[in-house]
């Protein structure tokens, strides 16, 4: 799928993305993937549905989606560069991502934050209803030993 809006554009096409650009970010400037190897990154990328926002032909922004495509969905490493923030481009972007036609009958949706909660609400992201059902496994210092 593609997206326009004035000289901003979003595809959900794997092939546009720039996996450099995204690898940077990620494992340099975000607090969830610092380290991220680019292998990883790379598997994530293929095994995930993924939003690119260009400018022209410079990838300003991405996301992605862990889903099955039927039941469930993760939204994951939504990010814009910091040069194109406060234009509105990360609200158009979820906007895209939660409203792609192939996720329209998904039952659950996740996501994690620690900052963006406002920009998630307005998708109808809540806080949990029922923690108490949820668990997590998590090793946050997996990136260190396997990178």
């Amino acid at each position: 799928m593609r997206w326009e809006r004035g000289n901003f554009t979003i595809t959900d096409h794997r092939a546009d993305l720039d996996d450099e650009l995204i690898h940077q970010f990620l494992s340099d400037r975000s607090y969830w993937s610092k380290g991220i190897p680019k292998t990883v990154l790379v598997k994530s990328l293929d095994n995930s549905l993924c939003f690119g926002v260009f400018k022209g032909k410079a990838q300003v922004g991405f996301g992605r989606i862990v889903t099955d495509r039927a039941t469930f969905g993760y939204l994951s490493d939504v990010f814009i560069l910091e040069t194109y923030r406060g234009q509105g481009l990360g609200k158009w972007l979820v906007g895209c991502m939660v409203n792609h036609p192939e996720l329209g009958n998904l039952r659950r949706w996740m996501l994690a934050t620690a900052d963006a909660h406002q920009l998630y609400q307005h998708y109808g992201f809540m806080p949990l209803g029922k923690p108490d059902m949820l668990m997590e496994k998590l090793d946050p210092n997996i990136y260190q030993r396997i990178g």
